[in-house]
């Protein structure tokens, strides 16, 4: 994630409320709003800053206005168990993220179960955002990237950094990779 800042977060986090309450997939929505399934992936994701203009364009495939749209307050979430199956599935492709929560308004933590079959990685561009991460691997290897640091890691290794850092994380082709983590703050 680049560039991600309060406001972003804030409107991801009602952006994603909002359409799930109108019982909206991504996919539905870019295709009423007339944008792209990525686009509305980065909104909620808060990977992108947005104008006015284009949030409106997306409000409107819902429809809610921007006012309506700020007065949202989603509904805080406070539950406290989670069984595997409520685990919320947040990535796509080769990489599956679960988080521990549906709703993190009010939380300052993000907490993932993170799956990378062999060979996934976040992309050719380094990811970078405030906050910090940790994680241990918990089966196979994964390689990271922090700050043009690079270091594999095995079952019980772990890391913790800055995420401001330039980063990127990859598994290794002979096998798929387990990592249980956390963020601060979430990020979507």
């Amino acid at each position: 994630m680049q560039n991600t800042d309060a406001l972003s977060i804030d409107v991801g986090i009602r952006l994603r409320a909002i359409r799930e309450a109108h019982g909206y997939s991504q996919r539905e929505l870019a295709r009423r709003a007339g944008v792209t399934n990525g686009f509305i992936s980065q909104l909620e994701s808060a990977r992108i800053n947005t104008s006015l203009s284009a949030l409106k364009r997306v409000l409107d495939g819902i429809p809610i206005g921007l006012s309506d749209f700020f007065a949202y307050e989603p509904e805080r979430q406070d539950k406290v168990f989670y069984e595997a199956s409520e685990l919320r599935e947040i990535g796509k492709g080769r990489i599956s993220y679960r988080q521990v929560g549906g709703n993190l308004l009010g939380h300052d933590l993000q907490m993932l179960y993170e799956v990378y079959e062999p060979g996934a990685d976040t992309g050719r561009v380094m990811l970078s955002h405030e906050g910090e991460e940790a994680g241990i691997v918990i089966e196979g290897h994964l390689e990271l990237t922090v700050d043009g640091e690079r270091k594999i890691l095995g079952p019980g290794d772990a890391y913790l950094f800055k995420s401001r850092k330039p980063h990127r994380f990859k598994a290794l082709r002979n096998g798929r990779c387990v990592v249980v983590s956390a963020c601060t703050p979430p990020s979507f």
